[in-house]
């Protein structure tokens, strides 16, 4: 196994299993199907792409070790990312203990239907992934980046936000939750704040890209935003 692996998977396997904990522990219960179900689709999709790109392009594996508000460089940025990291982990919660206080409460067509949902937009994440070796975990512009405007980007400007909007949009009812859509609508804003700024870093810092934001006029949504 080559350096970058040995530093990467055990990562991603401690993730899946923290993963697991803030799922089950909330509901206080593991006799949870749905849960079970939502973590074995995110676990496979994270092991099988971190497998994947360490493979095929372990440039982009590298840009994505630093991750989280202590990574970015931008105060902005910082700010954003802690709020963006406790909507996450308050949406896990308030869906593991919605569901451990109260039951399903959705039905079993929704949770395979909101499932459906979290593999198309991990799908689109990793679609992204593929086609923007550039695709850091932080906001800044490298040496060498050039705009890439093919695959989603030519649809969207931020193709890899729209998956994760979709993902985390759909993890509550996934999880048989409706408390967890609260803190998933909170995240998503934030991830929009988030693009915001990026964008202004992107016009101030990457060459064509203010030519590109002309020519794709949808940020996540055609004909919406």
């Amino acid at each position: 196994m080559d350096p970058l692996s040995k530093e990467v998977l055990p990562g991603a396997i401690l993730f899946v299993v923290a993963l697991a904990l803030t799922i089950f522990v909330p509901a206080l219960s593991v006799n949870y199907w749905q849960g079970w179900l939502y973590w074995l689709i995110f676990s496979a999709f994270t092991l099988g792409a971190s497998a994947y790109f360490l493979k095929h392009d372990p440039a982009l594996v590298r840009r994505r070790r630093s991750v989280g508000a202590t990574a970015e460089k931008e105060p902005a940025q910082k700010v954003i990312m802690a709020i963006t990291s406790v909507c996450l982990v308050a949406l896990f919660i308030a869906s593991g203990v919605d569901y451990g206080r109260n039951g399903a409460r959705v039905s079993t067509a929704i949770v395979l239907i909101a499932n459906a949902g979290v593999v198309l937009g991990y799908g689109l994440i990793f679609l992204t992934l593929k086609t923007n070796t550039f695709a850091a975990s932080t906001i800044g512009v490298e040496a060498g980046q050039r705009v890439v405007s093919s695959g989603p980007y030519a649809i969207v400007r931020h193709p890899m936000y729209l998956g994760g909007a979709l993902m985390f949009l759909a993890t509550p009812p996934a999880l048989a939750s409706l408390w967890g859509v609260v803190p998933a609508v909170l995240l998503v804003l934030a991830m929009a704040a988030r693009l915001l700024h990026e964008e202004q870093i992107l016009a101030r810092d990457l060459a064509g890209y203010d030519d590109y934001r002309a020519r794709v006029r949808a940020r996540l949504i055609p004909g919406v935003w």
